[in-house]
């Protein structure tokens, strides 16, 4: 693949960002415990961390259509080192929040958790137009991501044999400021193509009215994922008594199908938008069956090929979210789109206490939330068109 743009620079960005923020993700509801907090209140602070970095990648958004986009990766990746070293020197509990609310850990702990921040969807839209091409540069960023991701698990798996108190979660979150600084660092040597000017003061009302139909079906998903998933890790140590160890295995072993489902979708000749709602159903129906299992082996095989189905689904998901939106809007679409879901998986404020009542209980409704979401996006997205891809067509002949 032609390295226009900087794109070995972009790619690896995302492998140190993955490592870094997966090792901090799945360790947080983990260390959270470890140190006294109740399921309830972590369900509190990851609600936090979700209103902050939504309200974060709004903001960023607005200044990616108008300053650039590199530049909002970079602040982002800058902002999570941050906290990431907060988490190591820290042991004020008052810290350690706010650590974890500022350092990104409101989302879900799959594979392609490492790649996204605000800004990367717009900057790939924004450098290639074609679809298809944007699907193939999002699927080798979110495979790099996802086999990246592995090494964040690994962390985990290895925490109680460099030091098996709390201190060895501080231990390594140093290392995971390293990583997220390296990857700020990474993202200067990326580029970008100029855009449009931009002509509206948030958004054009075209744009606006493609996003509010990506916005319904992502809402009713988020829901779904802010119940089942951010304290999936506790879910295994509480309904199968699960080690830190097996935990890490299970999420490496997924962090590689999902690697290996976004390198699939490169290779797929099927529309995007029908790949991503099918993908987006089976995803809940996985969580379902999750639900249910009475061992281990079984509930960690589910998640593993979840974790399969993900990645086929999200690179084509990506490049639909900004099918109908204008050059001049990437960035503030982009952000939109994902602040609505981020708000939508606030929902995790309430996953500790469904979890106090039973076990089963988020990981049902978070599958079936999520299964209706993916029908809705099909419903609602079908007819749409790449708005940049006609544009350019037009101004080439």
């Amino acid at each position: 693949m032609q390295d226009d743009y900087g794109y070995t620079f972009l790619l690896m960005s995302r492998i140190f960002r993955s490592i870094g923020i997966i090792y901090i993700t799945l360790s947080s509801s983990l260390y959270l415990a470890s140190i006294g907090v109740r399921p309830e209140i972590i369900g509190i602070i990851f609600l936090g961390a979700i209103l902050f970095s939504s309200l974060l990648s709004l903001a960023l958004g607005m200044i990616g259509d108008r300053y650039g986009y590199k530049k909002v990766l970079i602040a982002t990746e800058i902002i999570s080192s941050l906290a990431a070293l907060v988490l190591a020197i820290s042991i004020n509990n008052f810290l350690i929040f706010t650590g974890f609310i500022i350092g990104g850990v409101g989302g879900a702990a799959g594979g392609i958790r490492g790649v996204f921040s605000p800004g990367l969807t717009a900057l790939v839209a924004s450098n290639w137009r074609n679809e298809a091409e944007r699907v193939r540069r999002l699927s080798l960023l979110m495979s790099a991501a996802s086999f990246s991701g592995i090494g964040g698990s690994i962390l985990l798996s290895l925490r109680s044999y460099i030091n098996n108190s709390v201190e060895g979660y501080r231990i390594l979150y140093f290392v995971s400021f390293a990583l997220l600084l390296a990857s700020a660092i990474s993202l200067l040597f990326v580029k970008e193509v100029k855009r449009p000017k931009k002509t509206s003061k948030v958004i054009t009302k075209p744009s606006l009215k493609f996003i509010s139909k990506v916005i319904v079906s992502n809402s009713i998903t988020g829901f779904g994922l802010g119940i089942a998933i951010p304290l999936l890790p506790l879910w295994y140590k509480l309904a199968f008594h699960a080690t830190s160890f097996e935990i890490g295995l299970i999420f490496t072993t997924s962090y590689l199908t999902t690697a290996i489902g976004s390198l699939l979708a490169r290779k797929l000749r099927a529309e995007p938008l029908k790949v991503a709602s099918i993908t987006r159903i089976l995803n809940g129906i996985f969580l379902i069956a999750m639900a249910f299992s009475p061992w281990l082996p079984l509930a960690a095989g589910l998640y593993i090929a979840r974790g399969l189905n993900a990645g086929i689904g999200s690179p084509n998901r990506s490049a639909v979210n900004v099918r109908g939106v204008s050059e001049e809007d990437f960035g503030t679409a982009s952000s939109i789109q994902g602040m609505a879901t981020r708000f939508s998986q606030m929902s995790s404020g309430i996953s500790g206490y469904l979890l106090d009542l039973s076990l089963s209980l988020p990981l049902e409704i978070g599958g079936i939330l999520q299964a209706i979401g993916g029908y809705l996006y099909m419903r609602l997205l079908s007819g749409s068109r790449n708005v940049s891809e006609e544009s350019s067509k037009k101004v080439s002949f």
